[in-house]
């Protein structure tokens, strides 16, 4: 019985770990980045040298655990927050003891930056400060207005934007991706803090939408949208790549939609589901990445 009992524990905070580290955006960053590897940066000439590559796993491994270390911080900071916006959702504190979570948040960060100095000074850096960013967001930035929005944008374009620190090829092309990643996640973090508005105002948080109401923060993501619109073709053109033009012109189809939507959204429902479809807009950008 205690080894049944000792066994379904363990089982149960596995799963913990797995639901508090979202481990299919997990995933879904470590593919960004190889897929920038492999069809932006072109480190290798075949699929064999990419497996064979450890280097290119490392700084992969030490991006994915680093940012598992700040999913954990994030719901450590946010448990009570958490039970108003998202009840049924809660980890911390039920399933998993907080000081386990503060710990393995700690061991994440220390692998992480240890790997990224072994990689190289630069690598080591980046991963430093990314770690100490996503926990000062977590305790501090996201409680203020757009400034924790900027630091979640910022860590998603230099996800992409390390793969060409250390292969450093088509570094154009690569910044290219990294600001649209950065375009992609500024949107949706303040999509997600309308969205969990009534939380946020119960802990007295100073988001966006808090401070300007939900109509002028709408009027700021239609101009955030036509401006890195712009900025993406500005970008392609002095590239001079037609594949690349060619994909964000398709790509004004489905942000017209997303306008659309946002435009009559009036209900928690309606603005998760704009946040789910700005992920689909992130997964159509690193599937775009096959085209070259």
């Amino acid at each position: 019985m205690k080894v049944a009992r000792f066994a379904h524990q363990g089982k149960s905070m596995l799963t913990g770990f797995a639901r508090v580290a979202r481990v299919h955006n997990l995933v879904i960053l470590a593919l960004t980045q190889y897929f920038t590897a492999i069809f932006l940066a072109d480190i290798h000439t075949t699929w064999e040298g990419y497996a064979k590559d450890y280097e290119l796993f490392l700084l992969i491994f030490s991006t994915t655990i680093i940012a598992a270390g700040g999913y954990l911080i994030n719901d450590y900071y946010d448990i009570k927050i958490d039970y108003i916006n998202k009840p049924d959702r809660v980890v911390v504190g039920k399933v998993l003891k907080r000081r386990y979570v503060m710990i393995a948040h700690t061991l994440l960060n220390l692998i992480g930056i240890g790997i990224g100095f072994y990689l190289s000074w630069k690598v080591g850096a980046i991963n430093f400060m990314a770690a100490f960013l996503l926990w000062l967001y977590s305790n501090q930035l996201k409680r203020l207005p757009l400034i924790g929005n900027l630091a979640i944008a910022v860590l998603s374009g230099l996800a992409v934007w390390v793969v060409s620190i250390y292969f450093p090829q088509n570094q154009l092309l690569v910044y290219t991706y990294a600001v649209f990643a950065f375009a992609i996640s500024l949107v949706r973090e303040i999509i997600k803090d309308i969205e969990d508005m009534q939380g946020d105002e119960s802990f007295g948080c100073k988001t966006l939408p808090i401070l300007l109401g939900v109509r002028y923060t709408k009027m700021f993501l239609y101009f955030l949208s036509a401006l890195f619109i712009f900025l993406l073709f500005f970008m392609s053109g002095i590239l001079g790549n037609e594949t690349l033009i060619t994909y964000f012109l398709i790509l004004t189809i489905p942000i017209t939609y997303f306008i659309v939507r946002l435009v009559y959204a009036d209900t928690k429902k309606k603005f998760g589901f704009l946040s789910d479809f700005c992920k689909l807009l992130m997964l159509s950008g690193i599937l775009s990445m096959t085209f070259f």
